[in-house]
């Protein structure tokens, strides 16, 4: 009777415990990618699948985010449209990240039109993908910058940094920056509907400011997070706040150090 009522006891505990979905067709890669997000979320139940249709069997999960794979299918691909209404059919509090062979403007936007949380190209180096990953899951939106705006960045190096490792990966200067600001009350509210996504007018709107206020607390927050853009912005300060809980917490995996 007792190992009964352990086993029941397993079993609740782990319908609990937030989960990840990966959704790649190929074992190689889905093992990969397995792998590393074990490591580095250690957090989150990490599940993988080859296809949409296993997420049939998990209603009773708590799937926080499916991370799903369309290699070179473009975003309108019917197959690809068919996978993401089945995610959002099956797992509607989960937040979507597509993992892409493409990492141009267009098929960023058209992700991003169709609700994806998350695009991701192949491109990008591991660190980055985490980060963004890591972004999605507390409630944020990532997406590489356009290329128009990545030339614009001080010391881009184009052969070598199509997956913005310069814009988004902190090194310790970057990181002793951040530790020595704090961000006001109001800048703490900006950033929390940046990460969301919103835009200027959304946020000034929702916050009952100015969109010239919004505008001037976002370069604030730029500059005291020593980023170039909103969305570095966004993933520097987490990447602090996720520091900062792994000195609190020794069990944390922490993430690797460039």
């Amino acid at each position: 009777m007792d190992d009964i009522t352990d086993s029941s006891k397993r079993l609740n505990g782990a319908l609990h415990v937030p989960v990840l979905v990966i959704i790649e067709q190929h074992l190689l890669p889905r093992t990969c990618i397995l792998n590393v997000l074990r490591r580095e979320l250690a957090d989150f139940e990490i599940l993988d699948m080859a296809t949409v249709q296993g997420l049939d069997c998990m209603s009773a999960r708590d799937i926080r985010l499916v991370l799903l794979s369309i290699a070179d299918k473009p975003i309108g691909d019917p197959s690809v449209e068919d996978d993401l209404a089945f995610v959002a059919e099956h797992c509607p509090n989960a937040a979507v990240a597509i993992l892409s062979n493409h990492d141009d403007e267009p098929t960023a936007q058209a992700a991003m039109q169709r609700g994806v949380r998350g695009f991701l190209p192949t491109s990008l180096p591991i660190e980055v993908v985490i980060a963004g990953l890591r972004l999605v899951l507390v409630g944020g939106v990532y997406r590489p910058l356009p290329v128009a705006e990545m030339n614009r960045m001080p010391g881009f190096d184009p052969p070598d940094a199509r997956g913005l490792a310069s814009a988004y990966l902190m090194n310790e200067a970057a990181r002793a920056v951040i530790d020595r600001s704090d961000l006001t009350p109001r800048e703490q509210h900006v950033l929390a509907e940046l990460e969301l996504g919103l835009p200027n007018k959304l946020i000034a709107a929702k916050l009952k400011l100015s969109e010239s206020t919004v505008k001037m607390h976002i370069q604030h927050i730029m500059r005291k997070c020593a980023a170039h853009n909103r969305t570095e912005a966004v993933l520097r300060w987490r990447g602090r706040s996720l520091a900062q809980n792994r000195d609190h917490d020794p069990g944390t995996v922490p993430m690797p150090e460039t």
